[in-house]
C-alpha cells in the first residue's frame, strides 16, 4: 500500500523542486517565490514541519541538492537569476562572525524559531544563461557539483576549502550543444535552433537579469506546437551523476530541444568526451515506432521533444547501469546503459569496444509533460511526476518487465485504478 502525506500550501507559489536529503529525514523544497523551505518529519506521527525559511534568490529557484553528510549540512541552489549558491546550515552562535563577503544584506533568517539558520557560503556567477539544475557529485568524488543552464553549458566545480566553503574551482565547462555525440544510429542526427542568449553578465541588477531571462522565453517559436522552437521555454536542461565509481565521473546531460541525453566523461587529463547518445528518435531497434518518438505530419519526419528530467539508477551489483528519462511528450523512458567492457580510461579513441543502450521501458500515463524522474535507493523503483498532477511508481517484475506499482494524485477523489493497467507494447523485456 502507498501511504502518502500532505503539506498544505508549502509555498505561496509554484513548488519547482523537492528533494530528501541523505537520511530521508528532512526536505528541502524551493518555488518560483524565490525561497527555500527545509522540512522535519516527526516520526511519532509522520507530519513535515518547518525547519527554515529564507529568501534565497532574487528570481525563481529551479533546482536544490544535498551534499553527501559526510561534508556537512549543505544545500545548493540554482536560480534563474544565473547564480549557484552553496548554503550551510549553522548555530546562530557562530553565524556572527561566518559570514562571507557581501552576505549580510541577503542572509537567510530562519523563522521556525529553532537554534538554526542557514549562512550563504559562496555564490558561483559563471552561467551565461538561467541555471536549471544542480546536483552534487557522489561522495567518493569529493565535494563537487555539476550545474546545468540554458547557455547549453554543464559546469563541473570543486570546493578547495572544505572548512569555510568559500572558494569554488570551475573545474570542467562543457559545451553540450557542440560536443562531439555517439548516436545510438548514425544515420540519424537532429539540428535544431537552441534558445537565443544574451550577452549581459551579472554586473547589473537582478531586476535587469530577470527581465532578460523572460525576454528570452517570450521570444515567438519557429514551430507552432509544443516541444518545438527556439524558446527558452520549450527546452529541457537536467543532469545526472553516475552512482558507480568504478567507471570514473560520469554524467548525464540534456540541454535545449534536441530530445537526446549525452553520457560525458570527465577526466582531469583530457577534455570531456561523449561516450553515449541516449535518442529515442528514431526509435531503437525493437521499440514499436509510436512509443519511441512522435512523427511530424508528414509521417517520415522526426519530432524531438525536450528532455526535462533525468536520473542515473544506483548499480547495487548491477553488470549494466538503468538511466530514467522524462520529457515535454509526456513519456518515461527507462534505458538499459551497458559500459564497454574496456577500461574507460584507455587512451586513444579508436577502441572497438563502446558503450550501449537500449530502451527498456516506454510509458506514457501522464499524458502531459514530466518534469521528474526520481529513483529509489536500490534502482529498483522509479518516480515521476507529471504535468497531470500525478506522481507515478514504476517497478520491474518477474523477467524485468517494468510495469505501473501505483499513482499518487493531489485531488484524493481521484481514480487510482491504473496501477493495474496492463502495459501492453509499453513494457518492453530486455
Amino acid at each position: 500500500m502507498i501511504q502518502t502525506g500532505l503539506i498544505q500550501r508549502a509555498h505561496n507559489d509554484l513548488v519547482t523542486d523537492v528533494t530528501y536529503d541523505f537520511y530521508g529525514l528532512r526536505l528541502a523544497t524551493c518555488s518560483l517565490d524565490q525561497r527555500i523551505k527545509v522540512w522535519q518529519v516527526d516520526e511519532s506521527n509522520g507530519n513535515w514541519n518547518v525547519e527554515d525559511d529564507w529568501k534565497a534568490h532574487d528570481a525563481t529557484v529551479s533546482k536544490i541538492s544535498w551534499a553527501h553528510p559526510e561534508f556537512g549540512t549543505i544545500l545548493a541552489s540554482a536560480s534563474f537569476d544565473r547564480t549557484v549558491k552553496i548554503w550551510e546550515q549553522t548555530s546562530f552562535a557562530s553565524t556572527a562572525d561566518s559570514q562571507p563577503n557581501g552576505a549580510g544584506t541577503g542572509s537567510p533568517q530562519a523563522t521556525s524559531g529553532g537554534s538554526s539558520r542557514w549562512v550563504e557560503r559562496a555564490v558561483l556567477v559563471d552561467a551565461r544563461g538561467t541555471v536549471r539544475a544542480v546536483e552534487f557529485a557522489p561522495h567518493h568524488f569529493g565535494l563537487k557539483l555539476a550545474t546545468v543552464s540554458s547557455d547549453n553549458h554543464v559546469r563541473i566545480y570543486e570546493c578547495l576549502e572544505q572548512s569555510s566553503l568559500a572558494t569554488w574551482q570551475l573545474s570542467e565547462e562543457v559545451d553540450v550543444s557542440t560536443l562531439p555525440s555517439v548516436s545510438l544510429s548514425s544515420s540519424y542526427s537532429v539540428a535544431f535552433a537552441t534558445p537565443t542568449q544574451t550577452s549581459a553578465t551579472l554586473e547589473g541588477a537582478s531586476a535587469t537579469l530577470v527581465a532578460q531571462a523572460l525576454q528570452q522565453s517570450q521570444n515567438p517559436a519557429t514551430q507552432g506546437r509544443p516541444g518545438m522552437g527556439n524558446r527558452e521555454a520549450d527546452g529541457g536542461w537536467c543532469i545526472s551523476w553516475c552512482k558507480d565509481r568504478y567507471w570514473g565521473e560520469i554524467i548525464a546531460a540534456g540541454c535545449g530541444i534536441s530530445g537526446a541525453i549525452k553520457i560525458i566523461q570527465l577526466s582531469s587529463s583530457r577534455r570531456p568526451t561523449t561516450l553515449l547518445t541516449l535518442d529515442p528518435s528514431p526509435s531503437p531497434a525493437g521499440l514499436p515506432a509510436e512509443a519511441g518518438t512522435s512523427l511530424a505530419s508528414d509521417g517520415d519526419t522526426p519530432i524531438p521533444f525536450a528532455i526535462t528530467s533525468v536520473a542515473w539508477a544506483p548499480t547495487c551489483g548491477r553488470s549494466y547501469h538503468l538511466i530514467a528519462t522524462g520529457g515535454r511528450d509526456g513519456h518515461v523512458r527507462i534505458w538499459r546503459v551497458k559500459p564497454a567492457e574496456e577500461e574507460p580510461d584507455v587512451e586513444g579513441e579508436g577502441g572497438d569496444s563502446k558503450w550501449s543502450a537500449n530502451v527498456v521501458a516506454d510509458f506514457d500515463h501522464h499524458k502531459s509533460a514530466v518534469g521528474r524522474v526520481e529513483w529509489n535507493i536500490t534502482g529498483t523503483v522509479l518516480s515521476s511526476a507529471g504535468n497531470d498532477g500525478r506522481v507515478r511508481l514504476w517497478k520491474a517484475t518477474i523477467g524485468n518487465v517494468w510495469r505501473p506499482a501505483g499513482s499518487i494524485g493531489v485531488e484524493q477523489s481521484e481514480d487510482t485504478q491504473d496501477a493495474d493497467v496492463n502495459m501492453g507494447e509499453n513494457a518492453i523485456a530486455e
